[in-house]
């Protein structure tokens, strides 16, 4: 659903990172305020425009599309059988809007910008025990994890094509251990590079195998 990013010269990728999330924030607040059907599908079809705009191939574009349309279509048929078809149709445009504009902000911003502008956004917060970097690295690896998963995903069908399976519940096994592996391994590489340190401990206390102090 989030795609790497899709270089390009256009006025969407030179806009600044901050600029497109402070966007994305004030389209999900609108969004919650908005009651007709008609206001979120022109909604849709301005980040549509904005698609145009970025020169996005048609073909990426409609993957991002694609990859929601289970989810909202579930979400849709939910709401329309606890309340009401036209509340569906609002969180459905909702979801869909929403999401291919976060797809969008993903496709015309570097990660390394996205990251920069998130820790610069916290930085205020450090006094009350926020560590932006850490927040940084967590936005990064989110990123970077979403494309991984989805690769080993692939790898794992693949293999289950080759022994004849093309459909099973048992696919999601193999994918659970290849990522908790990922994950393992990258957790020791953090701790190896000190990333998992408290600064504000004692030298003493940051050693690895030290006792964690109380509370």
């Amino acid at each position: 659903m989030i795609g790497l990013y899709h270089p390009a010269r256009t006025c969407v990728h030179a806009a600044p990172a901050g600029l497109k999330l402070l966007v994305l924030f004030a389209a999900g607040t609108a969004s919650f305020f908005v009651h007709s059907p008609l206001v979120l599908g022109g909604a849709a079809v301005a980040v549509a425009l904005c698609y145009a705009l970025a020169r996005i191939p048609v073909r990426l574009a409609t993957r991002q599309v694609l990859a929601i349309v289970p989810f909202a279509a579930l979400l849709v048929a939910a709401q329309g059988l606890l309340t009401s078809w036209t509340s569906a149709l609002l969180v459905g445009e909702r979801v869909v809007v929403l999401v291919t504009l976060a797809s969008l902000i993903t496709l015309t911003t570097r990660t390394s910008d996205m990251v920069r502008t998130v820790e610069w956004a916290l930085r205020p917060f450090a006094r009350l025990g926020v560590r932006p970097e850490r927040v940084g690295l967590m936005v990064a690896m989110t990123i970077r994890f979403v494309p991984v998963i989805k690769e080993q995903a692939d790898l794992v069908r693949a293999a289950q094509k080759a022994r004849g399976v093309e459909r099973s519940v048992a696919f999601l096994t193999p994918l659970l251990v290849r990522t908790l592996r990922l994950a393992d391994g990258l957790g020791e590489a953090l701790e190896a590079r000190g990333l998992d340190s408290r600064p504000d401990l004692p030298e003493k206390a940051r050693q690895p195998g030290a006792k964690a102090p109380a509370g």
